[in-house]
């Protein structure tokens, strides 16, 4: 059966959350829509809670599982979703975070009125402590070649680093070929991305739309241990080298210089937060790894032929070309400079 939209959701130990999450889901008062949960190995009582909503709910045929014979990770399970969706449109969301009742139902208006391939929602995050911070876009129509990843590359962290909360064009990521690689940890940012290349009609809005909980055992949430695996680290590494190696195709795009800026502050981060946890890391993270990590997406030439960020990217690019250990002490005294370490 063909529906609009396909709500997709990987789900793997989540009985805590998913009956809220799944009911805010059923809850939408759009009408067209197939809800594509993936048993990701679950071995606790989620699926039980599924199959509930399934029999009992009124939109409960709409209701599709999809099993893996053992947890693949996330990754795997939205790849599966993307792949299987019957929906013209797709949205993702995580099975511990809720949506709000109109959420489909004001996306795909913007989709009808702009006939957008993507619409992204607001959102607010409820911190473990229950504090909530609002994520909020201007209300705008970027209906121009590369408009939206100018937009999403403007300034560090310009778009939202989850995969949740934007409505895409099924067949936007099938023709290209889009899929999330598989790390632990900022799969979403890569594919997010890589994905605002690919997109000419998009639309931002106000509206808060999602709510992202975070929770303790989170696999971010390092600040609540007392050691961090240093595969662990890696994995986030990993991420962002993959979006280094898929920049240079996109070299002479408006919006590269911007791009390769926004990867290398995230590589800066990264860095901060390991010399700020660096000796609870096991094993230890060395001065030549740490270096290795702030080598520059673009070559010298390019950066000095670049029209926006040029300065900002030449600084960083130089940064990483130092002896290891003057590197990870300017980049040690820059964290501290603006408090991150």
């Amino acid at each position: 059966m063909k529906y609009d939209v396909t709500i997709g959701i990987p789900v793997y130990e989540a009985e805590i959350y998913i009956f809220r999450s799944l009911e805010s889901a059923l809850s939408q008062t759009y009408s067209s829509i197939e809800f594509l949960l993936i048993d990701d190995g679950c071995t606790d009582a989620s699926m039980d809670i599924i199959r509930f909503f399934q029999a009992q709910h009124p939109r409960g045929k709409a209701i599709r599982i999809i099993s893996h014979e053992h947890n693949k990770g996330v990754s795997a399970a939205r790849n599966r979703i993307i792949d299987e969706a019957a929906g013209e449109y797709l949205y993702f969301m995580d099975a511990d975070d809720v949506i709000a009742e109109n959420t489909i139902a004001l996306l795909m208006a913007s989709i009808r009125q702009y006939k957008a391939e993507i619409v992204f929602g607001s959102y607010e995050k409820i911190n473990t402590d229950g504090r909530r911070e609002i994520y909020q876009y201007p209300n705008q129509q970027l209906l121009g070649e590369d408009q939206l990843a100018s937009f999403a590359y403007r300034k560090y962290a310009g778009i939202q680093a989850s995969a949740c909360n934007y409505l895409v064009k099924t067949s936007l990521l099938r023709t290209h070929k889009l899929h999330f690689i598989h790390v632990n940890y900022w799969e979403d940012l890569v594919f997010t991305f890589n994905l605002v290349t690919f997109v000419s009609r998009a639309v931002m809005l106000s509206e808060i739309t999602y709510t992202y909980y975070c929770h303790d055992h989170s696999l971010s949430h390092y600040q609540q241990r007392d050691h961090i695996s240093k595969d662990e680290i890696f994995n986030n590494v990993r991420a962002i080298d993959y979006l280094k190696e898929t920049s240079s195709i996109l070299y002479n795009k408006v919006y590269y210089p911007n791009r390769c800026f926004n990867i290398m502050m995230t590589d800066f981060y990264i860095v901060c937060n390991i010399l700020k946890r660096r000796k609870d890391i096991i094993p230890v993270v060395t001065d030549d790894e740490i270096k290795t990590m702030m080598t520059h997406p673009a070559s010298f030439r390019q950066i000095c032929a670049f029209r926006q960020s040029k300065f900002k990217n030449l600084a960083l690019y130089l940064l990483g070309r130092l002896p290891a250990r003057l590197c990870v002490s300017l980049v040690y005294g820059l964290g501290k400079l603006k408090k991150l370490i």
